[in-house]
């Protein structure tokens, strides 16, 4: 009978009636854009894509299993890119083994996964709108003390169809939208 009063006070209990268990009919609110989105398309250097992706490899590098020393470096990442951090998730393996996770920011996300035994991170570094992703390279650089950092740059949503790219183009913030005009104008 406890089993089943612990259930019920989760609202697991399905012989009895909880209002816990009751369904939300409410009809979701639709998604509305933001005035505020920081993760808006790109348009820069003649180029279109919805955002930066760095590719990052560490190599010879410490302390890839210090876990506050890795949600600290993230944190910095952001600050340095300009990037607006929402919440950071990281999961450690052992106490000595690897660390995995991300940091969920409004332009995107910075994810690492680590093998410290082998003195080796892989990170993704990938933002969208004015974040300058690029600044993160030598954040983790020293903070990891590494040997040799190889990073591979991606411009994500380049093959967006013209079509597409027009319905978004409304949503690029105003400093965007008024830089491309001038270059347009420049021309």
């Amino acid at each position: 009978m406890a089993f089943n009063d612990t259930l019920f006070q989760l609202g697991m209990d399905l012989t009895r009636s909880s209002t816990a268990q009751e369904e939300d009919h409410r009809v979701p609110a639709p998604v509305v854009a933001h005035d505020d989105r920081k993760d808006y398309f790109i348009e820069r250097d003649g180029m279109r894509y919805a955002g930066t992706h760095l590719l990052v490899d560490l190599f010879g590098g410490r302390r890839f299993d210090d876990i506050e020393h890795i949600a600290s470096t993230l944190k910095r990442c952001a600050d340095a890119a300009g990037a607006t951090l929402l919440h950071t998730h990281l999961h450690h393996f052992s106490p000595q083994g690897g660390v995995a996770g991300v940091a969920v920011l409004a332009e995107s996300h910075i994810s690492i996964h680590s093998w410290p035994e082998a003195d080796y991170a892989a990170l993704d570094v990938f933002m969208c709108g004015n974040a300058q992703p690029e600044k993160c390279i030598e954040i983790l650089r020293e903070a990891f003390s590494v040997r040799e950092v190889v990073v591979k740059t991606h411009h994500r949503g380049t093959e967006l169809e013209d079509r597409k790219w027009q319905a978004v183009r409304p949503k690029l913030a105003p400093v965007q939208m008024k830089s491309a005009r001038r270059s347009k104008r420049a021309a």
